[in-house]
């Protein structure tokens, strides 16, 4: 009790001998924080000008700054033909050289109708995502109707420009099925917003785009675009270290969203292998 009343916490809600109530707790919170009653408010870098100021303590190309590296590492993909919108993601989740999960689920089920993926900070990506969630069930239910992929991309790229200069991390791709069909954007923290067929985020899209680009067509089956974008995440963890775990595949048809397939990396690598030592 001494060191509580140096530190003058010794009447904080949590000392009290009365019930401390989870409005007491919300309460208190937004004494800190307000983005517990509007998720758009949020505390912003504890410095002046942080648009100027934060790139003062990140590492920077000419070696100046305090060199705080933001490591980021994953492989998302996504890509449109004539069945729908197929997106496929690896499971590793890393800070730097650490793992620090094998199992993170990097397609967020915004509604029966809409998916996003995760790739950079796994926090901004998460958090933006539910906000996302909330502002596509209430549009829904003012207008009596889902909201459009077109419309949904650009809700978060007006929130990723509100915030830019000031350290999201997001690379994220937004992919549904509306009245105008399947659609796919990529949207990232520098508020860019851009429609596409094929995408790929992340450390190892440069070996994803590899099997991608040598197979993708419009016209492919249902199975061949499921097949095609296991097959390039799967090529991305075996090379690329940030990227592994379980290779979950998602396919987004006109009747919604379907979960395919989550097989780990490895039982993948065998099964590849096999069929390689079958054909010689």
């Amino acid at each position: 009790m001494a060191l509580a009343e140096i530190c003058n916490i010794s009447n904080a809600p949590y000392m009290k001998s009365r019930n401390f109530t989870p409005s007491d707790f919300e309460n208190d919170c937004q004494q800190y924080t307000s983005n517990l009653v509007n998720p758009y408010v949020l505390s912003a870098p504890p410095f002046e000008n942080p648009i100027e100021n934060l790139c003062k303590i990140q590492a920077n190309s000419d070696k100046s700054g305090i060199k705080i590296e933001f490591d980021h590492g994953t492989t998302t993909l996504g890509f449109k033909y004539q069945g729908g919108v197929i997106l496929a993601v690896d499971s590793r989740a890393t800070g730097g050289q650490f793992i620090g999960s094998q199992t993170m689920k990097k397609i967020v089920e915004i509604n029966q109708y809409l998916l996003g993926t995760l790739a950079g900070g796994a926090a901004d990506c998460v958090y933006w995502d539910r906000v996302l969630a909330k502002e596509c069930r209430l549009h829904e239910l003012r207008n009596k109707e889902r909201i459009s992929v077109a419309a949904a991309s650009k809700i978060m790229a007006n929130i990723a420009h509100e915030y830019k200069g000031m350290g999201l991390s997001m690379g994220m791709m937004l992919a549904g099925y509306d009245k105008r069909g399947p659609g796919l954007y990529y949207v990232d923290s520098e508020g860019s917003r851009t429609p596409g067929n094929v995408f790929s985020v992340g450390s190892g899209s440069v070996y994803a785009f590899g099997v991608l680009d040598s197979g993708y067509k419009w016209d492919l089956k249902d199975e061949e675009a499921q097949e095609l974008g296991r097959r390039a995440i799967y090529h991305a963890t075996y090379r690329d270290a940030y990227s592994g775990g379980i290779v979950r595949v998602y396919h987004m048809t006109p009747n919604g969203w379907i979960n395919i397939s989550n097989t780990d990396c490895m039982e993948l690598h065998y099964k590849y292998e096999d069929e390689k030592k079958n054909k010689h």
